[in-house]
């Protein structure tokens, strides 16, 4: 597949030109409606899938159908990472219209790390081939404890990754609107929700390890990775509005991501033994995925949306309005004096 060096330009014009829509749209923190969320899930899914159909028709069945392939896998992976974000945002009690502005620099900083791993990635399968052994054996692993685990559940308030944030960065307990930082007394501190930024961080890496190579299973080639990838993680925070009051209805769902995961390592295994056709693949992933919804759908049938529950990572709240105006910015421009004194326009902000 040979790619010109204008089409990776093109879709990361794309990506910056949606982020900056998606940006602008939710400028002002507000609460985000199951109708909102629907409508930009339907955007997200609709760009996603004409790009699918736009590789279709200039390199062909093949590389569309590989295409397709990997973007099913990242949009099933990525909604267990919703469901994760969900119990995060829950334990730290965030207000639901402040969870937008994490949830945009989480897929910012996703689709970065991603962009690195899947270049680390396919620079590892040019130079050593039978590391595709080891990511085939890894799936298989990951599927296998996801399997055992399904049942489990993630508790934000016993993260290492908190208990370190906490012991190494000041931090206020209360929420400052949309800050992450704040400056009280002369001190900079963070804000609850500069803590759950690095939780949804750390949350997004660690899914991408499973996820990145699951992809690289379907496809070798980078370009579909990547955009595969970003147009499936594009999507996530509409997901999120959209989905997170459902997280108890979709009970089989692990079970079916872990399959798939097990599927594709399987798969990666017998690369070089059995090929088998990215058609055959794709109608796999979309079997598994599907059973999986309908059968946790039909088994949760009655129940409505309801918040998630979980236990307090803190006893976080809002700021009241003298906190609010007592809060110093963060950066500040140093006032110029002259000797006729402080000249207009001089700032002490």
């Amino acid at each position: 597949m040979t790619v010109p060096l204008w089409a990776w330009f093109a879709v990361l014009g794309v990506i910056l030109v949606m982020l900056a829509v998606d940006l602008v749209a939710h400028r002002k923190a507000h609460v985000i409606g199951v109708r909102e969320a629907a409508v930009w899930s339907i955007v997200w899914v609709t760009l996603g899938v004409a790009f699918g159909v736009l590789v279709w028709s200039l390199w062909g069945a093949e590389f569309g159908q590989q295409y397709f392939a990997g973007y099913l896998i990242e949009k099933s992976l990525a909604v267990d990472n919703v469901f994760v974000w969900a119990i995060i945002f829950a334990a730290f009690a965030v207000p639901r219209e402040y969870q937008h502005r994490v949830l945009f620099l989480g897929v910012l900083g996703a689709l970065i790390f991603r962009g690195i791993f899947i270049a680390a990635g396919a620079a590892l399968i040019e130079n050593f081939s039978w590391i595709l052994y080891v990511f085939a054996a890894f799936l298989i692993y990951t599927g296998w404890r996801m399997f055992r685990s399904r049942n489990d559940h993630v508790h934000p308030e016993k993260s290492k990754i908190l208990k370190l944030f906490r012991r190494v960065v000041p931090m206020t307990d209360a929420y400052h609107g949309q800050r992450f930082l704040i400056r009280r007394a002369g001190i900079v501190v963070a804000t609850p929700l500069l803590a759950v930024l690095v939780l949804v961080e750390i949350t997004d890496i660690i899914f991408a390890v499973d996820s990145i190579p699951a992809i690289f299973a379907v496809t070798s080639e980078p370009f579909l990775v990547f955009t595969a990838n970003a147009f499936a993680i594009l999507g996530l925070r509409a997901m999120y509005f959209l989905l997170a009051d459902l997280i108890h209805r979709f009970i089989y769902l692990k079970v079916g991501l872990a399959f798939v995961l097990i599927w594709v390592g399987i798969k990666m295994l017998l690369l070089d033994v059995l090929y088998i056709p990215t058609t055959i693949s794709l109608a796999v992933v979309a079997t598994i995925i599907t059973v999986s919804i309908v059968a946790s759908l039909r088994a949760t049938r009655g129940q409505g949306r309801r918040e998630v529950h979980t236990e307090a990572a803190g006893a976080f709240r809002i700021a009241t309005p003298e906190e609010l105006a007592a809060a110093e910015p963060v950066f500040r421009r140093r006032r110029r004096v002259s000797a006729t004194g402080p000249r207009r326009g001089d700032s002490d902000v």
